[in-house]
């Protein structure tokens, strides 16, 4: 029975897999971001006759998928535009979501059937935050402009805190029947946050230094992989938020990591989780697609027209509320920061206004959580309403996911939103720093090897040319190989030269967290080639 179960298990594992690659691919074809066409395929595939029921365990996604997906999202997180944006990402990760649930309480309590206010919060609970998961897989992907993209990525993160939050205090009241006061609920908040920050930083230093000392490219990998696991466990189990420790462990390792890892394993690294979220995303979007039939035959006593009705009243109801919070908070912020501390800022474009607003996409963790509500409640009363509001959950992921991810091109395209040229230009500025410093490097290392001067003259010459901007030759000459592993030894002192500077403007903030990286992985590449004897640097 075991051996048969194991094989069960591989099997759909295998088909999974090998659907999230065909679909995948078809989606490149398509020029559409895969998570949409991912999702509609799983819709699709739910129909076909003989399909086996997939279901969706929580306890999966929370434990499982959760992590490494946060993880990696965090990773990519610009800290310096995390602080610059932070009102706004507060205001859409905590203020949003307690609109919702208030907006929530009040619509559906008195529309929907059966619902009172209660049930209402709990419904808004579920699924008034967005999707880390969708929205990294989705908004990098179709061209918003990237401060557009920082504020997403960074609310859907941080939401993801408050919405578990609020989803504990629904299910409270429903169970109980009390009430928790503001007070409590912000206590609650405050706790959760800071104790799973603190978790993260310390999983995250921990995990720092044992790289540092291991200095070991398989094993690095191998912890870089649990540390998303152990910061969330260890976190639930110190009953903190271990969506915040994830996300704290993350951004402290990204921002260590060009001083501990080498390019080697970087490199490694980076290609590795580069599959590991690729096909853990590609798997969640699937499942998602897959619970059609689970969630509609859940619901009896309505035809499908109604179902429909409600599920298309429901996610344009969430949507406009989305909206119509995005557009309050952006105007009463930009009017506090212009007439009450008298500051000299820009009014707000009502295009970007209205694509933050248009971009709340959910996902598998909304679904997660509706499926995670209790059967029945204490006493032995049913509660009745979990299967409406996980039809509802589902009808809004389809809807955001598919609706929103699908049109946000068009959007950008009629709306003339693309990216400004902001970090392009602090790419260009970052890449003559960094030939600047390599070439003062280079002068004071050829003063100390006089023997050795024409070859760092021959590499001045070169980075000089970058910093011109002229087109550079990187063929390999016949002729000037004579001194090979002298001449790559001063190559490998210009790129070490290189990082430190690029650290520097990094922490100075001078350039953003995604230009580092950009030009980070370009000297590890230059740094690899070198090693391989594939490539004269600069």
């Amino acid at each position: 029975m075991m051996g048969g179960g194991v094989h069960a298990v591989q099997a759909v594992f295998l088909l999974l897999l090998v659907f999230v690659a065909v679909f995948a691919g078809l989606a490149r074809r398509l020029k559409v971001p895969y998570p949409i066409l991912l999702v509609i395929a799983g819709l699709l595939l739910s129909f076909l006759p003989g399909m086996p029921r997939i279901g969706l365990d929580p306890d999966l996604v929370f434990l499982v998928f959760l992590p490494p997906l946060l993880y990696s999202a965090a990773w990519t997180l610009s800290w310096r535009e995390f602080q610059r944006n932070f009102v706004s990402i507060a205001m859409l990760a905590v203020g949003l979501v307690l609109f919702t649930i208030v907006g929530l309480a009040v619509v559906a309590g008195s529309l929907l059937p059966g619902f009172d206010w209660k049930s209402a919060v709990l419904l808004g609970a579920v699924v008034a935050a967005t999707d880390a998961i969708a929205a990294t897989s989705i908004a990098r992907r179709v061209g918003l402009p990237q401060r557009i993209v920082d504020i997403l990525e960074a609310e859907s993160l941080v939401n993801d805190g408050t919405g578990l939050l609020a989803l504990q205090f629904g299910l409270t009241m429903l169970v109980t029947g009390r009430t928790p006061s503001v007070i409590e609920g912000l206590g609650q908040l405050v706790f959760l946050t800071c104790g799973g920050v603190a978790v993260g930083l310390a999983i995250g230093a921990v995990v720092a230094w044992f790289e540092r000392w291991v200095d070991d490219g398989p094993i690095e990998i191998v912890i870089s992989i649990l540390a998303p696991y152990g910061a969330y466990l260890l976190g639930a189990r110190m009953q903190v938020s271990g969506v915040m420790a994830v996300i704290a462990c993350s951004m402290y390792m990204s921002r260590k990591s060009p001083e501990y890892m080498s390019p080697q394993v970087r490199l490694q690294t980076t290609a590795v989780w580069d599959a590991l979220t690729f096909i853990l995303n590609g798997i969640v979007f699937v499942l998602i697609g897959l619970q059609l039939p689970y969630v509609v035959g859940q619901i009896v006593g309505m035809s499908r027209p109604v179902l429909l009705e409600y599920g298309i009243g429901f996610s344009a109801l969430m949507i406009c509320l989305r909206i119509a919070w995005v557009f309050a908070e952006t105007y009463v912020a930009y009017g506090l920061r212009r007439w009450v501390r008298k500051l000299d800022v820009k009014p707000p474009q009502p295009r970007q206004v209205f694509v933050i607003g248009w971009g709340g996409m959910r996902g598998v963790l909304s679904l997660a959580a509706a499926i995670s509500l209790p059967y029945a409640l204490p006493g032995g009363r049913t509660f009745s309403q979990r299967s409406m509001i996980i039809y509802l959950a589902f009808c809004l992921i389809v809807a955001t996911l598919v609706v929103q991810g699908l049109t946000l091109p068009w959007l950008i395209r009629i709306m003339g939103l693309s990216e400004s040229g902001h970090t392009n230009r602090e790419e260009q500025e970052a890449r003559r720093v960094l030939a600047t410093e390599a070439i003062m490097h280079l002068h004071r290392t050829r003063s100390k090897n006089r023997d050795q001067s024409p070859l760092f003259q021959e590499l001045i010459d070169r980075y000089q040319q970058r910093l011109d901007a002229m087109p550079l030759e990187r063929e390999r000459s016949a002729t000037g190989l004579i001194h090979q592993a002298r001449r790559n030894d001063a190559i490998l002192t210009a790129l070490q030269a290189e990082r430190e500077a690029l650290i520097r403007l990094r922490d100075e903030e001078q350039i953003d967290d995604e230009v580092l990286r950009t030009l980070q992985r370009e000297l590890d590449l230059a740094e690899s080639r070198v090693h391989t004897g594939s490539m004269i640097h600069p």
